[in-house]
């Protein structure tokens, strides 16, 4: 397996987070997922904003590096996912349909589709809809890891709390905020991590 090799610049950005705020008293893959999403969105709040369990990125990385799909919500967030490339179906015809037919959105219609291609195991990644999590929850996916990050003020920090209680392996965060970048700097920092 390649190491892979930071670029200067984000060598010297990581140097001013760590002098910004402290994240060693952090298990190593909550720092590392910390980290990247602090670096990712200049955000320095969540260091106490995010939400995790040492045991339940051990088991999301235990599965990447097993070669379990990662599926994400938007193309914003695959396209940030830089390690694998990631299956993401919103755009995919038969989500429409089936989100018409359904009367449901076109993310929880993508959340079906790529359950019926990639079945338990996957990892998850939301950073746009909050619907996307609560079809999550629903029909019981049995992900490795769900990293839940939407972004917004209607529903996202609900459906973040819903996937917090629904026993299911997560990183979520409490606040309204999220998005894409964020998501992908979660996943990106299970991908990149050597330790």
């Amino acid at each position: 397996m390649n190491v892979r090799q930071p670029h200067p610049i984000e060598v010297a950005s990581y140097e001013i987070l760590r002098s910004r705020v402290d994240l060693s008293p952090m298990p190593p893959l909550w720092r590392a997922v910390a980290e990247r999403v602090i670096h990712a969105s200049a955000d320095l709040e969540y260091a106490v904003d995010l939400v995790t369990d040492e045991r339940h990125l051990r088991r999301g990385f235990d599965a990447l590096r097993a070669g379990a799909p990662v599926v994400t919500d938007v193309p914003a967030v695959a396209a940030g996912i830089t390690e694998r490339p990631a299956v993401c179906p919103i755009d995919d015809p038969a989500a429409v349909r089936m989100a018409k037919a359904a009367g449901i959105t076109r993310s929880a219609a993508a959340v079906r589709l790529a359950y019926s291609e990639v079945g338990p195991g996957a990892v998850w990644v939301v950073g746009s809809a909050a619907s996307a999590l609560e079809e999550l929850i629903l029909r019981g996916v049995r992900p490795s890891l769900v990293i839940g990050l939407p972004v917004g003020f209607v529903g996202a920090a609900e459906a973040k709390a819903k996937l917090r209680g629904s026993g299911l392996p997560q990183v979520s965060n409490v606040s309204e905020k999220g998005g894409a970048s964020v998501a992908a700097a979660a996943a990106n920092a299970l991908l990149y991590f050597h330790g």
